[in-house]
């Protein structure tokens, strides 16, 4: 299992198309992935799960992933955040 923290930084947050964005990211991995935001847990490739956590700039968020290919999952996840969504 691979680990890492990020600041969400874009100014609104994982609204509806960031978070949009960010699952089709999820997606393009095979390990299973999840976020945490003060100690709830969702899927990282379901939209209702990620918007559920209520997601607003400025906020530090966990990514998960374990899977053969969770180093590049969590990283990939990790500079899309960090690029704050082209926004």
């Amino acid at each position: 299992m691979y680990v890492k923290d990020v600041l969400v930084q874009n100014k609104a947050g994982l609204h509806a198309r960031p978070a949009t964005f960010f699952i089709q990211k999820a997606n393009e991995y095979k390990s299973s992935i999840w976020v945490e935001k003060d100690e709830r847990k969702v899927n990282a490739k379901s939209l209702l799960g990620v918007l559920s956590l209520g997601i607003i700039g400025g906020t530090t968020v966990k990514i998960y992933a374990d899977g053969a290919d969770e180093t590049e999952a969590v990283e990939g996840l990790v500079a899309l955040v960090e690029s704050g969504f082209a926004e």
